[in-house]
């Protein structure tokens, strides 16, 4: 998801951000492993907590409740890693954007917010995986939205993410090669401005990461539907300091819950275990 560009100019638009209401599943009971424990840096050990940078909303994977309270699949997962570590995590909203130059800072810990784990990035920050999203698209129901030929439509992307920064630019990139009219792109702040631009027809299409586009359909009954097949798939990766620590720490804290089952049942209490990993790596955009 999260790009580390700056200066990106941003659609405008008057979208109320409603966040989602329905119920949200129970923690996943996990149990501290002191060996593991035992490996923190001293100074995340001693605080007891690690200070995540993370971005909402954007459900499924991070947003806010009714009251306020920062939820979804990354929350319980890192949540569970954390506890399988013996300390908490405390979640710091950000701007897209700051994420990663704050971790390279030192100002958070980690970046947590379906950060795509690519080449590029891994120049300026480790990634330790930890599942795996493509991108999908979806139109309004009934609507004969073709990804690969979408010349002259109007899509809708959140700004600085994969689909803004790289995926739809390319596709519209190839509709000019090709002698056609570009695709013209909207970028808007969050997530949940993107899927109401849909709803109300405000455009012809969206593109986001895979889970998010079936969380989008799921809540607007029916209004929005799946376009074209999921393509690009890549690993979510949380974002630590270059040489940190931190990160084989992560990786093996993680990787206990896949092989426990623990991992497994908190990505389907998410509905999206069709992303689910079987083996956690650091620097994972070349696997």
């Amino acid at each position: 998801m999260l790009c580390v560009l700056a200066g990106i100019a941003l659609t405008a638009g008057c979208v109320t951000n409603i966040e989602d209401t329905g119920p949200i599943p129970e923690k996943v009971p996990v149990q501290v492993v002191p060996e593991l424990a035992a490996r923190l840096p001293p100074e995340i050990a001693a605080a007891g907590e690690v200070v995540v940078g993370v971005n909402v909303p954007y459900q499924p994977n991070e947003y806010k409740d009714r009251h306020g309270a920062i939820v979804g699949f990354d929350i319980d997962l890192m949540d569970a890693v954390t506890a399988v570590l013996g300390i908490r995590a405390r979640y710091a909203e950000s701007a897209f954007e700051k994420i990663i130059p704050a971790v390279q800072a030192g100002t958070y810990d980690l970046g947590m917010s379906s950060i795509t784990d690519t080449a590029e990035r891994e120049q300026q920050v480790d990634f330790v995986t930890y599942f795996t999203a493509g991108v999908r698209w979806a139109q309004r129901t009934g609507a004969e939205i073709d990804p690969e030929n979408a010349c002259g439509l109007r899509v809708a992307v959140q700004a600085t993410t994969i689909e803004h920064i790289e995926e739809v630019p390319a596709k519209s990139e190839a509709c000019v090669a090709a002698g056609k009219e570009p695709i013209i792109i909207d970028a808007f702040d969050e997530q949940s401005a993107v899927t109401n631009a849909l709803v109300l027809g405000q455009v012809d299409a969206m593109s986001a990461d895979s889970p998010v586009t079936a969380y989008a359909i799921k809540q607007t009954d029916g209004k929005i539907e799946p376009a074209g097949r999921v393509f690009d798939a890549a690993p979510y990766g949380w974002a630590v300091a270059k040489g940190s620590p931190l990160a084989p720490v992560l990786r093996d804290a993680v990787q206990h819950l896949m092989d426990n089952g623990k991992y497994r049942q908190i990505t389907e209490n998410w509905g999206v275990q069709d992303g689910a990993l079987d083996t956690s790596v650091i620097n994972g955009a070349g696997s």
